[in-house]
């Protein structure tokens, strides 16, 4: 057994102490991680944003955590924020109306 944390990325799926799953991750910030509950990370995912929206929908982007800037989400996230600079890791999953 290791005394490392575990590895965590976009749409791991994380899990209670009894396996039971909780959701998966959307984002990061100095805070910790964001996890969606909703049904499966198509609702996510960049087919979503490129799928047609009728009234009601959204759509999906990313934001900065560090200055709030928000773009369209294309194949991935930015490397860094073009706004302000900061890395990849301040960049988050964000949905729109």
């Amino acid at each position: 057994m290791t005394d490392d944390p575990p590895a965590l990325g976009l749409g791991a799926t994380v899990y209670s102490d009894d396996g039971e799953p909780l959701g998966t991750v959307r984002g990061f910030d100095g805070d910790g991680f964001y996890v969606t509950t909703r049904e499966g990370i198509e609702s996510l995912s960049v087919e979503h944003e490129r799928s047609g929206h009728e009234f009601g929908e959204v759509e999906l982007m990313w934001r900065c955590a560090e200055c709030g800037e928000m773009g369209a989400l294309r194949d991935s996230f930015p490397e860094e924020c073009p706004s302000c600079g900061t890395e990849k890791e301040d960049i988050y999953y964000w949905t729109e109306d």
